[in-house]
């Protein structure tokens, strides 16, 4: 059994001390976004700058991953997590006190990035403690803690019902801290971790076309998820009319079908291969997302957007079991990297959905254009698929593709 190999292999505690740090920051990094349809009110926003104010945190996030990645490589995973968890408690606090003008709002999303950055520490502290035939389980279940998610749409709304949203975001520096302490007591850096190379050197990953591939095919499995995670709140509002705690519960909903699946994606891709897997993900993910463009009502929608969300989650795991198989060195950057891909492609869709709403006066065409976008990862999943069967035959190992 694959659950008992992994009980025998790695280290636990450094295993789910990865799952907490990232499950707390994707709370963290989401938490405009949950708190969207509060925020945008007070401040008077368009649909455009809807769209906008909500990615700020993911794109930023992207820059911070390769910052991250690099430091993952040079001094570990566990210090640079450590960082990092510092670093996110200063947008809390100014968030929390101040954070009244548009313009503070900007820089806070801009700082939260950092938060989404413990992508690029979490999974590599995960993926050194574990062979390659588990890394599609073990990544799978550190990659599961986005579903920090839910923590953010399920009671994010509620709270700030009760109490605003400034103090919602000030609420979160309490998990922060218990994890931050946790953290530092049971997690470890892996025996495996590589010694330190000149900077420039983990860049080189840029030159190698493979690289690109995984870019894209992340930026539209984890974009998709965490760009819709941070928007549907304000298209359900927006489209069905529902109440800012009813719209929360519902993306909660979605959310959790992304987040679980996550690991299922993983260990289905370590059995018939990560490439097999995501090319009836991203069928899947074109399907659901044109039905969404339909946008019929509520109970159907709200169906096809769990479906649609299920699929990216397991789409992320089914990515995330290829990379380290091709990168094995160069992990740290290499997720950096990808990571940051996925948080542009994060950036780019609640901006599509929100723009093109002004223009069009309606969501129909925006998620139309997501769902061609599924159907284009499925070309370049072609081409990758021939570049990869290169590189692992040449590699000699028997890890599926």
């Amino acid at each position: 059994m694959k659950l008992s190999n992994l009980r025998k292999s790695g280290h636990a505690p450094s295993l789910f001390a990865s799952f907490l740090y990232f499950d707390v920051s994707f709370m963290i990094w989401v938490m405009l976004g949950a708190l969207g349809v509060y925020i945008t009110k007070d401040f008077g926003l368009s649909p455009s700058q809807k769209g906008f104010i909500v990615a700020v945190p993911i794109l930023s996030g992207s820059f911070f991953r390769l910052i991250l990645g690099v430091l993952t490589d040079r001094i570990g995973p566990r210090k640079t997590a450590i960082s990092g968890m510092l670093v996110t408690m200063v947008p809390l606090l100014w968030g929390w006190l101040f954070g009244k003008t548009l313009t503070e709002l900007y820089c806070i999303g801009i700082l939260l990035g950092v938060a989404g950055a413990s992508f690029a520490a979490a999974i590599p502290l995960a993926s050194r403690w574990y062979p390659p035939q588990l890394q599609g389980l073990a990544m799978g279940i550190a990659g599961a803690g986005n579903s920090g998610t839910l923590f953010a749409t399920l009671f994010g709304p509620r709270i700030a019902e009760q109490i605003g949203w400034h103090n919602v975001i000030g609420l979160a520096l309490i998990p922060l801290s218990i994890v931050f302490i946790i953290y530092v007591l049971i997690a470890k850096d892996a025996p495996s971790q590589p010694s330190a190379k000149p900077v420039m050197e983990y860049f080189n990953v840029f030159k190698q076309k493979d690289t690109w591939y995984f870019c894209l095919l992340y930026s539209v499995t984890f974009g998709g998820f965490v760009g819709l995670s941070s928007f549907l709140s304000i298209f359900f509002v927006d489209q069905y009319n529902l109440s800012k705690v009813g719209a929360g519960d519902i993306v909660t909903l979605c959310v959790a079908a992304g987040s679980f699946f996550r690991p299922v994606g993983g260990y289905i891709a370590d059995k018939i291969g990560g490439v097999r897997l995501l090319t009836f993900l991203f069928i899947g993910v074109a399907l659901s997302m044109f039905g969404v463009s339909q946008l019929p009502i509520l109970p159907v929608v709200t169906t096809l957007l769990f479906i649609g969300m299920l699929f990216l989650g397991m789409g992320n795991g089914a990515v995330f079991q290829l990379v380290p198989q091709r990168f094995q060195e160069e992990i740290g950057m290499i997720t950096g990297i990808v990571g940051a891909a996925g948080g542009v492609g994060g950036f780019f869709v609640p901006n599509i959905l929100g723009t093109l709403k002004q223009i069009t006066g309606t969501y129909s065409t925006g998620f139309m254009v997501y769902a061609g976008i599924g159907a284009a990862a499925l070309l370049v999943l072609a081409l990758a698929q021939l570049s990869w069967r290169k590189a692992w035959s040449s590699k000699q190992t028997s890890v599926k593709i």
